[in-house]
Order: structure tokens, then sequence, then C-alpha cells
């Protein structure tokens, strides 16, 4: 077969005279022409250290007799813009990227793709770009970081700040904190979005299996960064394997059940509908609710675990969790190998992989004078942490369309409760009324205004955090919005809240000492009640024409750049909060 960049030589005279300006060497222009796409820059530790990545995927890509070329879109750090108006860019900057990979790979021709990535929106950026593209290529996870001294991780900075600004804690213990965190480049070392991201990288069949959330300090990664830039030259000939071709509906089925058994980021409910609608392929809310009903949730690794993110690679990684719920996944899935999942699963069984992993742990174990196991880490599918998944979509006359809340890192005490409505048009209003006090127990804290269309999506951490580790209100309030959460938050918080306020959805409607009924286990969030006293579900209609018809639409909030296109332009949280123009 010809290579499409062979064809476009014979198309564009400038080609190879601007090419060699560029570096390459006269024979380098006959070979078969990989794009290596990755976020690397020194905007955070997850994407710092992919420019040593990158060199061993070119390694990889020249010694199987191909060329690659290095093409750079750095992503932004969710955890260095939070609690900023900076936060606001950070979901259309998941656009962005999957805009700049589609111009990079359609503005000059390649064969083949290589990307990398590591975190929150970079990866999913990262997969976009590369189903729009649809040219053969595979996925380089960048690895997540070490944990600090005593296993300090990143998503405990929020509990160390909430407990400094109530004065539990000293400034010298919040500084300390700061200064250990973040001991290494990789991404956060907890089961945030991009540990997620990662992660389902590799169960959509798009990275190397038992590639995804290595460390990434360790040798391993370079190794396995090499192996994905020789594979990707065999894929320039194999455009059957290109990712319309292997990435279905099953394939996102598998990655789905996936996510439930690691309680992944409710961010994932963002990205994954976003990554199939590239590919012509439906995924909503109702997909996950579905396939995390009756699931097992079987990862002991922070944010709602035990463990720092490393000793996910030390148990076994994402075979390993395969291997536990094999029964339920498509085995016959193709993948970017060009073997199926279940092949890909018989073939690490007996290549050594799982003991090479215990290596690790044992390196570990000593390390933290701990005695892990990897059963510790990676639970047994008969002996789950839970039964039914990790997230769940919640409807109700509040929230028509939907919205997302972990169960895994709720409360139990909230699973089932009546709420008084606290509404603030701001989480700078709804932080301040937390920390000091003016939220009581039994309230229902609203945050509105923050979806796609009012302010970007950003992120309410610090709220959940210092809710979550405030002893009384962590089990006795809920946070509902139509923004989202980090990855990394616990306690009783609802996002993704549809329609959002900006548009007029029931969140907007909500007024001081309605009463909100929220009930997990049969999925309902309602408003059931005003001034305090319950109504009919009748009444309840009635009173919210009324102030739907009162109800003025605010001012949007920004009226130049980017951020005004993304508020125009992106569909609902529970669609995916892609662009759709």
């Amino acid at each position: 077969m010809e290579l499409k960049s062979q064809v476009f030589r014979k198309m564009a005279p400038e080609l190879d005279p601007l090419r060699i300006g560029t570096g390459w060497k006269p024979e380098d222009l006959d070979k078969p022409q990989v794009i290596i796409e990755s976020t690397f820059g020194d905007s955070h530790p997850g994407s710092g250290h992919l420019d040593k990545l990158v060199e061993a995927v070119r390694k990889g890509i020249e010694e199987a007799g191909g060329f690659g070329a290095r093409y750079f879109c750095t992503d932004i750090c969710d955890g260095e813009s939070q609690g900023t108006d900076g936060i606001n860019f950070s979901l259309v900057s998941r656009e962005m990227i999957a805009n700049m990979i589609e111009i990079h790979g359609n503005a000059t021709p390649f064969d083949a793709g290589v990307y990398l990535a590591s975190c929150d929106k970079g990866m999913p950026g990262n997969l976009m770009g590369l189903a729009r593209l649809d040219l053969p290529g595979i996925v380089v996870p960048g690895g997540t970081m070490n944990a600090g001294p005593n296993m300090l991780t990143l998503e405990q900075l929020g509990k160390y700040s909430a407990e400094y600004q109530r004065g539990e804690i000293d400034e010298a213990k919040l500084t300390w904190a700061k200064n250990n965190a973040c001991p290494s480049c990789g991404a956060c070392s907890f089961i945030g979005t991009a540990s997620t991201m990662q992660i389902m990288a590799e169960a959509l069949g798009l990275a190397l299996p038992g590639s995804a959330l290595m460390p990434a300090t360790s040798p391993e990664l370079l190794n396995y960064a090499y192996e994905a830039g020789k594979r990707s030259v065999e894929l320039a000939y194999l455009p059957e394997l290109k990712p319309s071709k292997i990435v279905t509906l099953d394939s996102f089925e598998n990655a789905i059940l996936v996510h439930a058994a690691i309680s992944g980021s409710t961010n994932c409910l963002l990205h994954i509908p976003a990554i199939a609608h590239e590919l012509g392929i439906e995924i909503t809310g109702d997909t996950f609710d579905r396939l995390h009903r009756g699931a097992k949730y079987l990862l002991n690794i922070r944010p709602s675990g035990e463990w720092p993110a490393e000793t996910f690679y030390y148990a076994g990684g994402v075979p390993k969790i395969m291997e536990e719920i094999r029964e339920h996944l498509h085995l016959d899935a193709m993948t970017i190998t060009g073997k199926t999942l279940g092949e890909n699963l018989e073939e690490l069984k007996k290549n050594g992989y799982y003991e090479k992993c215990n290596s690790w742990l044992e390196k570990f174990n000593k390390r933290y004078n701990v005695e892990l196991r990897s059963e510790d880490i990676i639970r047994p599918y008969n002996n789950p942490i839970g039964k039914d998944g990790s997230i769940a979509i919640l409807k109700g006359n509040l929230a028509p369309e939907g919205a997302v809340i972990k169960h895994t890192a709720c409360p139990k005490e909230m699973f089932k409760a009546v709420l008084k409505a606290r509404p603030f048009d701001s989480e700078e209003e709804c932080l301040d009324a937390v920390l000091n006090h003016k939220v009581q127990k039994g309230d229902a804290v609203f945050i509105r205004y923050e979806g796609p269309k009012g302010s970007g999506m950003p992120e309410m951490f610090y709220t959940s955090e210092a809710i979550s580790s405030d002893k009384e209100l962590g089990k006795s309030i809920a946070l509902i919005t139509d923004g989202r959460f980090s990855g990394a938050s616990t306690g009783p918080v609802i996002g993704h809240c549809s329609p959002e306020a900006m548009e007029g959805g029931p969140i907007a409607l909500v007024e001081e000492g309605d009463l909100i009924e929220l009930d997990i286990l049969e999925r309902k969030l309602n408003i059931i009640g005003v001034n305090g006293e319950p109504k009919s579900r009748l009444e309840i209609e009635m009173i919210l024409d009324e102030r739907r018809k009162a109800w003025t639409p605010k001012e949007a909030k920004y009226k130049k750049g980017v951020l005004r296109m993304f508020s125009e332009h992106a569909t609902s949280p529970m669609k995916g909060g892609y662009l759709e123009y």
C-alpha cells in the first residue's frame, strides 16, 4: 500500500525542502511518517517529564524504520489554578488540545500517531484528537508520581488547607505538606481524573497492555514508550487498526466497567461521552449508571481507599482489574496490539508481567516499612470493597437530565436525606459560608452558574474539601452544583446538575428554605417542599412554573475569548460538555 505521506509529497513540492530545513535527512522523507503528539511543557509535574518519553518513542520509531516528528500542545494544571478564575479555563483546554491535534495531523501528512499525556485534560484531549484524526495510533500514558514521606499525596492538601483555616493546624504543618506532596513528575498519586483517564486509555484498547499509571520514574515506562514507537510504524501499514475500526461500543462498555471497579473520577462522565462523540458513538450518564449498578468496586487506592496510586501498577494495574471482572467484559474487543482483549490478558500471564509487578511491590514495602500484598490494593472479585459500582446518576425535578455523585466517597448517613436549600451563585460565597459556620446541619448547599455555559465548569474542590474535612458538616449536609468536582473530591457532593443554571435549569430556581430530597439508592434528586414545608408533586410543579416565568437569565460572565466561545457552544454536562457547532 502507498502511504499517505508519500502521496502528499507528490502533491506539495515544498514539503520535502521544508522538512529538510527542519532537520530531516533526505532519506527520512521516504520513511513512514509518525506524528508524536505530547503535552510536554514546564506546566506541571504530569507534563514536565514527557520529553524523555517522547525521545524513547522517537528511538523506537527510528529503529522500526520510520521517522517521528514531535508536536506539542501542553496542558494546564487544575491543581495550580484551583480556587482562582484560572480553573474556568480547564475544561475548554481539553477542546483546544483536541483542536490542535486535528490541525497538526491534517495540515501535513502523517501515516500514524503516538500520543503522550498524563493529566486531567491532556489525556482526554489527546484521546479526542486521535479519534478525530482517525490515523492508526497508540497512546503512551505518562504515569503517576511517587508518594511523599508518610505516603503523603496531593489530594490531602485540601484537608490540610481547611484545617489550617479553621486553626486546627499551624502554618508549619501546612508548609510541610506543600513541600512534600509532589516529590516527582507524573500524575498526582491518587485515583483522580488524571489517573482515571490514563486507565481509560488502556481499557479502551488504545495503549499497550499494562502501560497505564506506571510510576513516572520507572525505567519500565521508558521501555513502554520505546515499544509504542516501534508499534506505531507497524500501525502505519494497518489501516484496519485505526481508532474508528477498533474502538466500539463494546470498548467503551469495557472501560466503564473498569471505571466502576476502580471508583474512577466523576469527570470521566464528561470525557468518555466526548471521546465517544468523536467516533459517532453515544455514551451518556445513563450508560454509566446502567453499568455501575451491581458492579464490584475493587480498588483500595486514595481518595476512596488507603494507598497511593503508584501501588496500582505494583498490584497488576489495568490487566489485574480486568482479570478480576473478566466475566463481565467483552473479551473479543480488538486492541491496538492487533489482538483481542482476551488474547492480551492471556499473553501477559505467560510473559511474567505479574511477577515483575510484584517485584516492584516488594521494593515499595521496604521503602515504607509495610507488608502490602497485591490483593490489599486490588481486592479479589469475591471480596470487593463495594457491590454497586462507584457512581450514581440522580434524576428528578431538580435535575431532569441528571446529576452525578460518587457514592463510594459519600457518607452512608447521606444516602437518604431531606435537606434545606442554601443557594449561592458563586463558589467564593459558598466557601466563606462553610468555613465560617454559616451553614448548618441538614442544609443542602448549592453552588450554581458554574456549568459549561455559566463559567466554563470549574471544580468546586475547596468547598467540597472544606465540607468533607469538617467532622460535623461532612456527614450532615450535601453540596449540589452544576459545576464539577476534582477527581480527588470526597463527601456528599453532587455535580453536573443538568440543565445548568445558565440555561434556566431547575437549579437556578431553587430558593432558600426549599426542601431537597436526596435518595442515592433510588437515584432521586427532587425539590419536595417550600419554606421548610412539604408540598405535593403537582404543587411543586406549579411553584417552579411561576419561578421560571419570573427568572431572568444572568448576563454572560465572559464577553470575549475562548470562554465566550465555550459558553455559547458547550453541550450539557451529561452529554460530555464538548463544543457543538
